[in-house]
């Protein structure tokens, strides 16, 4: 018997490798915007929620806000593509976890169109019994609410899950829900960076999660 049931993963930095692609686009939308240029330490510290949270400090403007969401989206579709993969070992850990009766669900920051794109390209299309993105809750990441709605269609508690994601905002996410949190150091962020939100499980590469459950 797996030792969680159900795990719900972040998608950017802990399923696809999308973080140079990420910040590229978000220098490239203050380029075209004429604003001035941040550092990628900047961007990170956002990773892992909705642009339009990102862009608020520039403006109130919803129009405005709106435009630049326009921008970073434009630029991030054309290169996307070729510019994301998997990371290493990740797409055998699906199979393996699903292999096992684990069920498989997907919480993310991106809009629902643009994680099904990524789930395809890197192949794991039809990995995911459910997927909720930025357009399928009112709050976002570090709140609970995206992880309570996967549990909710789900059918289950937060409490039997395991959220799985490279992000403080997903840590605190998955712990204010009330589900059990593995950060995974495969992603840009470090042990240190992750440590304050205090995971329950680390977890080093992608096999390590698969041990997890099925030890």
């Amino acid at each position: 018997m797996p030792r969680y049931q159900t795990v719900l993963f972040d998608l950017d930095g802990t399923l696809i490798d999308s973080v140079r692609l990420i910040l590229d686009s978000y220098h490239h939308t203050l380029a075209c915007h004429g604003l001035p240029a941040r550092t990628d330490e900047y961007w990170l510290k956002g990773l892992g929620t909705p642009l339009r949270a990102q862009f608020r400090e520039w403006s109130e403007d919803p129009a405005r806000i709106e435009a630049m969401v326009l921008t970073y989206r434009d630029y991030n579709l054309t290169h996307h593509d070729r510019s994301v993969a998997a990371y290493p070992g990740v797409v055998e850990m699906i199979a393996a976890v699903r292999g096992a009766g684990v069920r498989t669900a997907l919480v993310t920051s991106k809009n629902r169109e643009g994680a099904l794109r990524g789930l395809r390209v890197v192949g794991l299309e039809g990995t995911m019994e459910v997927v909720i993105g930025a357009d399928d809750v009112t709050n976002h990441k570090p709140h609970p609410e995206p992880v309570q709605r996967a549990a909710e269609v789900l059918g289950i508690a937060p409490k039997d899950a395991l959220f799985v994601g490279d992000s403080t905002h997903d840590m605190s996410s998955g712990r204010a829900a009330g589900a059990r949190t593995g950060a995974v150091l495969w992603g840009p962020f470090t042990r240190d960076d992750l440590a304050p939100t205090g995971p329950d499980h680390w977890l080093e590469s992608p096999a390590d999660l698969v041990d997890l459950l099925l030890t």
